[in-house]
């Protein structure tokens, strides 16, 4: 490992002079001296572009285009920050990011164009990359040699949204330094070799495509292979043409690969590893006996609050243990108290998951960097423990002090947002957001466990759990249930499944259930929980429930709907069913 601590602009300068195969596209190879190039350029052309004064960011509102890495390189160079901009935002939102995060340059496309109409962005000076325009503004800096910027470690790099659930999303911050670093860990941990190409079908807005593909990469300096945008049916085709060794994967990705028709010659690919977030054991599993590809489940995040790290031995259906540097707890994030370590039956199940399910928190120092102009979000994310030293339990990341590192309240603790329970042996298994808590006769569920039983039944495709307002006090458990092709939905039979779940909670069972063609995904193909919680029952697809009392379900009626809401609205709770 390098001790002196590296910028992305020198990764980029290595690359000047080899000519090996770089980047592949469409069918278009070129070169790692043509991408050095052409970032120098585009470096050179956007300190032109930037006004004196102004804050060095540049918006990217592109699909996986080379461009995109091509301004990556460019900002890197040229000491300034990249704001990837979400395609799926719309008018005021989408101006909004932009606007706060002080872009005086979009690079964008003509496809993306009308997404900009009619916003109030001003002093933004917009590239379209597809133009003869930009081709003939290029030209004015062929020639232009990369050099440093100014650049240091601990320039600002990326601005990179991250999706919360509530409010704007949030713009973290990460530094050059911060990301070169990323990506000399994952090639020393994976193995990642010169001549490795990485595929890269996330979309690059996102911190998967960027810190856990792209970074890597050039950190070894490895080619990679751009998808203009996911596809499950191109995924095998795009791989043997460019000969991918490596893929990341968010969200859903896996399972739509699953879902398409399988070949005798599946197998007859030059992946060697997969590593991502949220497939899930039984789907790498069958990802690997069908594709012959290990799939490595990781955990971190944009913010580079807390990293897990999967080291041999890690138990089925666990993440890993925390990374050396960190000092992860499972805490209440009520109590602020560590929770107890899971206890599991024979066959795997949690056995209590009420106790042993909290919120992970990185007592030590954390590489998280902050959000821009942000301090209110900054702040809940480093909120301190109201515990006193040794109240909160032994840590298993270090020693057993509650403030080990951030003073004796827990000042400056990194809370995550996520859900985990942790083994005897240390051993982390996630759990679900934070967010995805459900409250429900004063008891706390989490909904990724609820849907992991839910997943049990056999014609069950995809499940999401979620919680809708209960008309008196804190939640009722929803469930969206996308059907296998050809089930049909049958009351009495799901009933009975769910009685037969030994660890299916009194309190789990759905009371509502959505049925829905396809399960609603983001940009990210993560499951879209903001808009299911946000329709509720009110929605165009079927809903069935359980009325209280019953144990079968039948179709929700437009006057069960109107009985409900009069109920909402005697307890004065009417406004939670629009949140």
């Amino acid at each position: 490992m390098e001790s002196r601590r590296r910028t992305v602009g020198e990764l980029v300068r290595e690359r000047w002079g080899d000519h090996r195969p770089g980047l592949w596209f469409e069918g278009r190879v070129i070169s790692h001296h043509q991408v050095a190039e052409g970032a120098a350029a585009r470096a050179a052309l956007l300190a032109e572009l930037l006004p004196p004064g102004a804050e060095p960011h540049v918006g990217v509102l592109l699909d996986n285009t080379p461009e995109y890495p091509l301004w990556l390189g460019a900002a890197a160079l040229a000491g300034a920050a990249v704001a990837g901009i979400n395609p799926t935002r719309r008018g005021p939102e989408l101006a909004r990011d932009i606007r706060h995060t002080e872009c005086r340059v979009l690079v964008t496309e003509r496809a993306r164009l009308p997404l900009l109409d009619g916003l109030e962005l001003p002093g933004l000076h917009v590239l379209v990359t597809d133009t003869d325009a930009y081709a003939e503004l290029l030209r004015t800096y062929e020639g232009a040699r990369p050099d440093d910027g100014g650049a240091r470690p601990d320039s600002r790099f990326l601005l990179l949204f991250t999706s919360g659930s509530t409010g704007a999303p949030k713009a973290a911050i990460c530094t050059q330094g911060r990301i070169a670093a990323a990506g000399r860990s994952l090639v020393d941990h994976f193995g990642v070799r010169a001549d490795d190409t990485h595929y890269i079908c996330m979309p690059m807005f996102h911190g998967n495509a960027v810190i856990a593909d792209w970074a890597p990469a050039l950190a070894a300096g490895a080619g990679i292979a751009l998808r203009r945008r996911f596809s499950a049916s191109g995924f095998l085709p795009d791989v043997r043409a460019c000969g991918a060794t490596y893929f990341t994967y968010v969200g859903r990705a896996v399972q739509y690969l699953l879902a398409t028709p399988a070949r005798p010659d599946d197998r007859d690919n030059p992946l060697r590893l997969g590593f991502g977030t949220e497939a899930g054991a039984v789907d790498a599993a069958a990802f690997e006996k069908r594709f012959g590809v290990r799939l490595v489940e990781g955990y971190g995040s944009s913010e580079g609050g807390a990293a897990i790290q999967r080291t041999p031995g890690t138990p089925a259906g666990a993440i890993g243990r925390a990374a050396p540097a960190d000092d992860l707890a499972v805490l209440d994030p009520d109590t602020r108290r560590e929770c107890p370590p899971a206890v599991f039956a024979g066959d795997g199940r949690l056995l209590n998951g009420e106790h042993a399910i909290g919120e992970l928190v990185n007592r030590g120092a954390s590489l998280f960097e902050g959000y821009w102009r942000n301090p209110g979000a900054e702040t809940a994310r480093r909120r301190g423990a109201s515990a006193g030293p040794g109240e909160a339990g032994a840590g298993h990341g270090g020693a057993g002090e509650a403030g080990k590192g951030s003073g004796e309240a827990g000042e400056g603790w990194y809370w995550t947002g996520d859900l985990f329970y942790r083994d005897a042996d240390g051993f982390l298994y996630f759990a679900g957001r934070a967010d995805d808590r459900l409250r429900v006769d004063s008891e706390n569920l989490a909904a990724a466990m609820i849907e992991n039983i839910l997943a049990r039944y056999e014609d069950a495709a995809a499940v999401a759990v979620y919680a809708v307002p209960d008309p008196v006090a804190g939640d009722q458990v929803m469930a969206a249930l996308a059907l296998k092709d050809g089930a049909r939905f049958g009351p009495p039979p799901f009933a009975a499944f769910l009685r037969a779940q030994p660890d299916l909670g009194t309190k789990m069972a759905p009371r509502f259930l959505r049925l829905v063609e396809r399960m609603p995904v983001t940009a990210t193909n993560k499951i879209h929980r903001v808009a299911l919680r946000r329709e509720g029952f009110h929605c165009a697809d079927p809903v069935w429930w359980r009325p209280p009392g019953e144990e079968t379900y039948r179709r929700l009626t437009a006057a069960d709907v109107a009985g409900l809401v009069a109920q909402y609205r005697a307890h004065g709770r009417e406004e939670l069913l629009t949140r």
